[in-house]
């Protein structure tokens, strides 16, 4: 007799763990206290691409030009970024400072703490399961929303 599969369980705890994980992606920039939220998506993405324009930027959080132009004010007046001319004067490219980059290792450390709190009170077995799952998971949904507006850095 064949098993009936019913993803409704496997839905209703990955809808836990991702308000779990949103909370405590959300916790760690509170923690840090230097940026905003709508800050720290910006500082994530401008790591994750390096040097970048406005424009870029404004695709990849799905956000209009001038709401990250006025982010990026903010963090180039905080020392969390810098502007530069890029190979057009007319295309202003950002890049991360040293402040910046130190604050989201702050902000990755504090995660990788919290993490490794919860982590270390698995046994082996249920460790390698886990990473196993979020990793299937993880391929089934790379790229899956990159039509859209690309990763949401967080």
């Amino acid at each position: 007799m064949q098993e009936k599969r019913s993803i409704e369980p496997a839905i209703a705890a990955l809808q836990s763990i991702t308000r779990d994980l949103l909370g405590l992606a959300v916790r760690s920039v509170d923690e840090v206290g230097e940026v905003s939220l709508p800050q720290m998506r910006l500082l994530f993405a401008i790591h994750d691409e390096g040097q970048v324009s406005c424009t870029q930027l404004a695709h990849v959080l799905g956000l209009n030009g001038s709401s990250v132009t006025r982010l990026a004010d903010r963090l180039v007046a905080s020392g969390h970024v810098s502007r530069h001319n890029g190979a057009s004067r007319s295309v202003v490219e950002l890049e991360l400072t040293t402040h910046g980059h130190a604050v989201i290792d702050a902000v990755l450390a504090w995660r990788s703490r919290e993490l490794r709190r919860t982590l270390t009170q698995l046994d082996a077995a249920a460790l390698r399961e886990l990473t196993s799952g979020l990793e299937t998971l993880h391929a089934g949904l790379q790229g899956r929303f990159d039509d859209v507006h690309g990763p949401v850095p967080l």
